[in-house]
């Protein structure tokens, strides 16, 4: 399992790449809180997003002859495998479902890595890129389910707490688990008593409904504002599955219209434009979902986002999300 070693390992393995994004207070939401609110701004990172860490420390510890790298993504993840390749001069092969948004599509294809695109799921595009790791030899990064990956992601929590050693709780968003888990791992080795909530959207939550079910489980994927928090966990999952149960105090899920209303508040309040899933924690605290008992911190993960879909929740306006239809609203405070 991971422990606090390998975190503060990883730290010195991405410096320079993927660390120190600022950590600012939100004046909204402490006043919304009652307490001291503060953003964890990720979309600072060169790719605009958490997943650089990760994907840095994973690919930074391969030995220079593998054949290349390869990963099944919902588009941040394949973003920062295929950035870290290109720093180490290796190829990638990033496979995603066709649910995936176009931008970040784009986005990995600028980096100069390969596109597969497959099927309707995270599950169908990760059998690619193992058959992928089975038949050309490319070395597999998962998004999640990797001690390296995890640690990286867990050098946040270090971050946070290093800036902020009073911070009471951390609102994670919460997806295949390797961004809860590391920054699990690292918060609760520096302060046991620290409160952890993870945070995800209501359709299509794999890792919460996993730890419901008591092992990981298949749950349809479908189309979210929160699209980065998509794909199932996998059947076969070794550490985020059982880091995210033991370490999680909480798991909170948040509807599409709650998320909706929240991107609108961190754009009118705080001026930032971040994805769906980054801002489920404040979802959750505008919503009262989660009681805020002291200093509190969430990440805002990713940038990466469609700027069509983005103005129209600016807006107001409907959002269609496959047969599910989010009712406009304009942001009133």
């Amino acid at each position: 399992m991971i422990e606090l070693s390998d975190i503060f390992a990883a730290r010195k393995s991405i410096a320079g790449h993927a660390d120190n994004t600022p950590l600012v207070p939100s004046p909204f939401l402490s006043q919304k809180a009652g307490h001291d609110f503060l953003l964890k701004l990720e979309i600072a990172q060169p790719i605009g997003a958490f997943k650089l860490r990760g994907a840095v420390n994973a690919i930074m510890g391969l030995d220079a002859a593998v054949a290349g790298v390869t990963c099944c993504s919902t588009g941040n993840h394949g973003r920062a495998v295929a950035f870290a390749a290109r720093l180490r001069d290796m190829r990638a092969v990033i496979c995603m479902s066709a649910l995936v948004p176009q931008a970040k599509v784009d986005g990995i294809k600028q980096l100069a890595a390969e596109v597969r695109i497959v099927g309707q799921s995270q599950d169908e595009a990760m059998l690619e890129s193992q058959r992928l790791s089975r038949d050309e030899g490319l070395v597999e990064v998962s998004p999640f389910d990797d001690p390296m990956v995890i640690a990286g992601q867990g050098t946040i929590g270090l971050e946070i707490l290093q800036e902020r050693p009073d911070i009471e709780t951390l609102l994670v968003p919460l997806s295949g688990g390797g961004l809860a888990a590391g920054i699990c791992v690292a918060a609760k080795a520096i302060n046991p008593k620290i409160r952890t909530i993870g945070i995800s959207m209501d359709r299509g939550a794999a890792m919460a409904a996993s730890i419901s079910a008591g092992q990981p489980v298949e749950v349809g994927e479908v189309p979210s504002l929160a699209d980065s928090l998509g794909g199932g966990i996998g059947l076969e999952n070794r550490l985020s599955f059982p880091l995210c149960r033991d370490l999680l105090d909480e798991i909170i899920l948040v509807t599409e219209e709650e998320i909706y209303h929240a991107v609108q508040a961190l754009y009118f309040e705080d001026r930032l434009i971040a994805e769906g899933a980054s801002v489920v924690g404040i979802a959750a605290v505008l919503t009262g979902k989660v009681e805020v008992k002291g200093p509190t911190a969430t990440i805002i993960t990713g940038r990466n986002l469609d700027m069509d879909v983005f103005t129209q929740i600016i807006a107001g306006q409907d959002i269609a999300l496959g047969d599910y239809c989010v009712k406009g609203e304009r942001y009133g405070g």
